[in-house]
């Protein structure tokens, strides 16, 4: 996003989101099963120095994401279940501010990352919320994923003991054993455990079931790094580095996947039904605008794909709640 004139163009449109003024459907754009948010401007103010301000209008182009709808799984009075698609955040953050998320539910109690589908639960009140964290904090809810991985997994039982040590300027996480005898050496990272289960495997990779323990950030993933079985499309965890990241404003799974050639899935190759292209309206091109006449900021190509992480299972005293597993599941 660049910084624009100092005087805004007589069409041009200031934008302010909220849950209040949600996006409509002529803001998107479909092609080829990836939906692009048509470019807008908005107003930002930037803190310049302490007391001082800066305001300016800028013209947005946010990442695209995978054209898939959100399904409700579950409905009752005071608690609402719904599939999350992959590559949809949860809440707008970063570069997405009109990219349909889940904001609009107002109590999820637990989040995904963008990259990761699945189950997602949502309370209706306040007082069903706050019972909600309460047995989240009190360690009484059980959660399972399953994730697609490298390798054929051990058979039996697997636990990983690991720190997991982020790096918000890096974006990832790296696995850390604490060594008793080096004192002088404290692992920086915070405790973490994982249990695994192998589901199936076809010799080249397995489907395994993950239950983290603790909850810390991209867990599931470095755990399964660590243990030698990354999930088989996380070039995040696949590669070594993550170059020119914070020069290109990319995210680190964006700068991950640009780095290196998409793995060779062969007979592992997933056909995922598209929707129905719509047609491609014209928008203004702003000739001050560095990615212009593109729909998506530089550095995105349009391949989305969703991580093979799935959330399948929340569970807690005198509940529990599911979500079907996804297509990738299947070995066959």
């Amino acid at each position: 996003m660049k910084r624009k004139r100092n005087e805004p163009e007589e069409n041009m449109e200031i934008v302010w989101q909220s849950p209040a003024n949600p996006p409509q459907r002529h803001d998107y754009i479909i092609r080829d099963g990836i939906r692009y948010v048509r470019p807008y401007y908005f107003e930002f103010i930037s803190h310049v120095r302490p007391g001082v301000q800066a305001q300016g209008v800028a013209e947005a182009h946010e990442p695209p994401v995978m054209a898939r709808d959100i399904h409700i799984l579950h409905s009752e009075p005071d608690v609402l279940t719904v599939c999350k698609p992959a590559s949809v955040p949860v809440h707008p953050c970063g570069q997405y501010r009109r990219t349909r998320s889940l904001v609009y539910f107002k109590r999820t109690i637990h989040r995904l990352d963008r990259l990761v589908s699945g189950l997602l639960i949502v309370a209706r009140s306040a007082s069903k919320a706050d019972i909600f964290r309460q047995q989240i904090e009190s360690g009484e809810v059980k959660k399972q994923y399953i994730a697609r991985v490298k390798g054929v997994f051990p058979e039996n039982e697997q636990f990983a003991h690991a720190n997991i040590n982020y790096n918000a300027r890096e974006g990832k996480s790296t696995a850390e054993v604490e060594n008793g005898s080096n004192k002088n050496n404290p692992s920086k990272g915070k405790a973490a455990c994982t249990k695994f289960t192998r589901i199936s495997n076809n010799g080249t990779q397995s489907i395994v079931l993950c239950e983290p323990v603790t909850g810390r950030t991209h867990q599931i993933r470095v755990h399964l790094q660590f243990m030698g079985h990354p999930i088989a499309n996380d070039m995040l965890y696949l590669v070594d580095c993550v170059p020119r990241r914070s020069i290109e404003g990319l995210s680190a799974d964006r700068a991950a996947a640009n780095s290196a050639l998409p793995p060779k899935l062969n007979h592992c190759e997933i056909d995922v039904p598209h929707p129905t292209d719509e047609p491609v309206e014209d928008f203004n091109i702003d000739p001050m605008c560095t990615n212009c006449p593109n729909l998506a900021p530089k550095g995105y190509d349009g391949h989305e794909e969703g991580l093979w992480l799935h959330c399948v299972k929340y569970s807690g005293p005198g509940w529990t709640y599911e979500c079907p597993y996804p297509d990738w599941a299947s070995l066959s």
